[in-house]
């Protein structure tokens, strides 16, 4: 199993409405970059569901990949906020996925607090100038970030 990090705008899907729904897709994606990490995540990988470009960015729960990547419809549709006009149906370049909620923490671990971690100084996320919606985690940044929980900072 893999270790991601997904950031989502509350706005269009928070990780309460996650939960709420039970599962959802997971698209929009536009960058290439991000767009192979998702080509390289399975059924069953898990993630950090983090808030992005609200008041509080920051890690917000876990999440979980269902199936795997499929073509993102919201690039073929003219009204979507995502509409690509060089997709068509036979080249769409652009993945979606779905996923579940796993766990909805407590309290938003805030960027500011992850950014304080020595263990996560690798983490691309808290890199100046990292703007990826998608990218890895290894092993022992996932295993820092649980223990911010355990510790009661969740």
């Amino acid at each position: 199993m893999a270790y991601w990090l997904m950031k989502s705008e509350p706005d269009e899907l928070s990780i309460e409405s996650l939960a709420h729904l039970g599962e959802a897709r997971w698209d929009g994606v536009r960058n290439y970059q991000a767009r192979n990490f998702i080509r390289a995540m399975q059924p069953g990988d898990q993630f950090f569901f983090y808030h992005s470009s609200c008041p509080e960015p920051g890690i917000a729960g876990i999440a979980r990949i269902l199936g795997e990547p499929y073509a993102d419809p919201t690039a073929l549709d003219p009204q979507s906020h995502y509409h690509d006009p060089k997709a068509s149906e036979s080249k769409n370049p652009w993945l979606a996925l779905n996923v579940a909620c796993e766990r909805v923490f407590p309290k938003v671990l805030s960027l500011g607090l992850l950014k304080q971690q020595a263990a996560l100084e690798d983490l691309a996320l808290v890199k100046k100038g990292s703007r990826l919606s998608v990218m890895p985690v290894t092993e022992e940044q996932w295993q820092a970030v649980l223990g911010l929980g355990s510790a009661g900072s969740v």
